[in-house]
């Protein structure tokens, strides 16, 4: 024998408990979604920029994090600029200055018998200046590359870079 029951029938489409004349959007809103994706790239993005900001990972395009560079290269000699591209096969540098060594002989009254070393000074020199006038911008091989280094804002090589700059602009 069977016996009625007080139980509901659950209508596919309706919440349970709810009426039978309400009906459940069976979608969820686009808005309610587009929000959600947003708050999630939002999150994503400060932990991202937060483990990098941690592990000192930089986001330049180079790679490296100071405004002026030194270029070591396997002949000895060394470019200060700016890297603006760095791939495996080149690195692009601008702004380019170099040392010189400069003898200065001050023979000006010394006997001629008495014989004085020369005082050897390095100066810095912008590329450009040359006779053959180079372009204020060089391809530099990566194979020849020894390393590269970001120079502080407070080395005795910016501040003269600084310096020349602000006498070229008079």
């Amino acid at each position: 024998m069977a016996y009625p029951t007080s139980q509901r029938v659950q209508v596919p489409g309706t919440p349970m408990g709810a009426p039978e004349g309400i009906k459940r959007n069976a979608k969820p809103s686009r808005l309610k979604s587009l929000v959600t994706l947003v708050v999630v790239l939002v999150i994503l993005g400060l932990g991202v920029y937060a483990l990098a900001s941690y592990t000192g990972f930089s986001f330049s395009a180079t790679g490296l994090n100071a405004e002026w560079q030194a270029v070591f290269l396997g002949n000895g000699q060394v470019y200060f600029g700016k890297v603006s591209k760095l791939n495996s096969d080149f690195i692009t540098l601008k702004d380019i200055y170099y040392l010189q060594v400069v003898t200065k002989q001050d023979t000006i009254g010394q006997p001629t018998d008495v014989q004085q070393q020369p005082e050897q000074q390095l100066t810095l020199i912008k590329l450009g200046n040359e006779i053959h006038g180079p372009k204020d911008e060089m391809l530099i091989n990566r194979d020849q590359v020894v390393l590269i280094e970001d120079l502080k804002n407070d080395s005795r090589v910016v501040t003269a870079i600084n310096d020349y700059v602000k006498s070229q602009t008079k």
